[in-house]
């Protein structure tokens, strides 16, 4: 977050910041969960073929696109904590909104909203996340993007059972979205609140990334492309092209969940051990031959066997673009949100990209492609080689904020 005052923070408040984004980062994981095992209900209700699913997927990432860039002024007029807990709320209430939706043009509508919301959240708590982990002196953006994964495990978990039990989709959303809009709300009393300097100029609503971000954000665009195709298209390949039932389609999505979040939560240690590059590399590895798993499947347990492997494999590549940002620059805050935007747009753009290849051949074919993005993870991770932790270390009774600005 660029342009914050020297403000002091003990040690206490600062590791309570990082539990409360913890959970922020668990809030929003849980929606997209939610969301993702009830994309076969949400087709049928809305009576669409495969392709228009994927054209109406396709407004999520419009949404995102045009409203990432306004996190940033969002965040510099009302501080982090308020921008958060407004951004975060209008993100979970978003989630009721595609169940209702009873044709082609209101679920476009209804995905422009949804994919919107999500990018503005998705911004806001990134940012934050960067900064405490600045301020604690140690990686914890992998962690934090495992207990996304581990919120998204949980949400679709609930949908997994939902679908099982035949709940319409539409209680099973409100529901839902009631319930993590008061989790997300009181988890944010206790981000840290960074305001700007009071002579900060606001940052301009729409800006280019530097190209010191490009080659990082397109290694982040082949893993969150893989995430974006298996968690919105992993219940319907196995519903559609292996034969397999409602709730076991359900379940390969909160697989895919699950080692996702393992990965990431462990992903800390593995880093730390191997560094960037070898980890990326082998996960590149792994998540090519899952992907080669789900092309070649005849039964659907081998495909969701695929599903894991892959989500083991991508699972760190996100939180190590952004550490690598942070250092490919004179300005971090503009890399970081310039990778940012590359690989979360490409998460919102991969489930539409598939449903259009799988219009026009099948959902095999669109899974080959996935495959081949995943094999430009070993081909280019080293330019995420040099991204070392910098920050001021909490110590003694306090810290202070550092100003990334050149």
């Amino acid at each position: 977050m660029s342009g914050v005052d020297q403000v002091i923070h003990a040690p206490s408040e600062v590791r309570r910041a990082r539990y409360a984004v913890a959970a922020v980062f668990a809030v929003h994981g849980a929606v997209t969960g939610s969301f993702a095992t009830r994309v076969p209900w949400i087709q049928d209700h809305a009576h669409v073929s495969t392709g228009q699913l994927g054209f109406a997927l396709a407004f999520t990432a419009f949404g995102a696109a045009c409203a990432m860039p306004l996190a940033g002024s969002i965040t510099h007029r009302f501080g982090s904590r308020g921008a958060l807990r407004g951004l975060l709320a209008l993100w979970t209430l978003s989630l009721t909104l595609p169940a209702v939706a009873p044709n082609l043009a209101t679920l476009c509508l209804a995905m422009f909203v949804y994919g919107a919301s999500a990018g503005m959240a998705d911004v806001a708590m990134n940012a934050l996340g960067v900064e405490v982990e600045r301020l604690l002196d140690r990686s914890i953006m992998s962690g934090l993007h495992g207990m996304w994964s581990a919120g998204a495990l949980i949400g679709s978990a609930g949908g997994t059972l939902a679908a099982h039990l035949d709940v319409d989709a539409r209680v099973h959303h409100v529901l839902s979205a009631a319930v993590l809009t008061l989790l997300g709300l009181l988890a944010c009393r206790w981000v840290l609140d960074l305001r700007p300097a009071e002579d900060e100029e606001p940052p301009p609503r729409f800006t280019l990334p530097p190209r010191s971000a490009l080659l990082i954000g397109a290694v982040g665009f082949c893993a969150v492309f893989a995430e974006g195709a298996s968690l919105d298209w992993s219940a319907v390949y196995l519903r559609d092209q292996l034969g397999s039932s409602a709730g076991a389609a359900a379940a390969c999505t909160t697989g895919f969940m699950f080692t996702m979040a393992v990965a990431r939560i462990a992903g800390d240690a593995v880093v730390n051990r191997f560094g960037a590059v070898r980890t990326v590399r082998a996960g590149g590895v792994l998540a090519a031959l899952g992907g080669l798993l789900i092309v070649v499947a005849g039964h659907p347990a081998v495909a969701m066997g695929g599903f894991g492997m892959m989500g083991l494999g991508i699972a760190v590549v996100v939180p190590l673009c952004f550490a690598a940002a942070g250092h490919s620059g004179p300005n971090p805050s503009q890399a970081i949100a310039g990778v940012a935007t590359i690989t979360y747009t490409s998460g919102l753009i991969a489930p539409s990209l598939i449903g259009g290849v799988a219009q026009a051949t099948s959902l095999m074919v669109s899974f080959v492609v996935v495959t081949v993005l995943a094999c430009g993870l070993v081909a280019f991770a080293g330019v995420l080689r040099g991204g070392e932790r910098t920050g001021a270390k909490v110590s003694g009774r306090a810290a202070a904020v550092p100003d990334p600005r050149p």
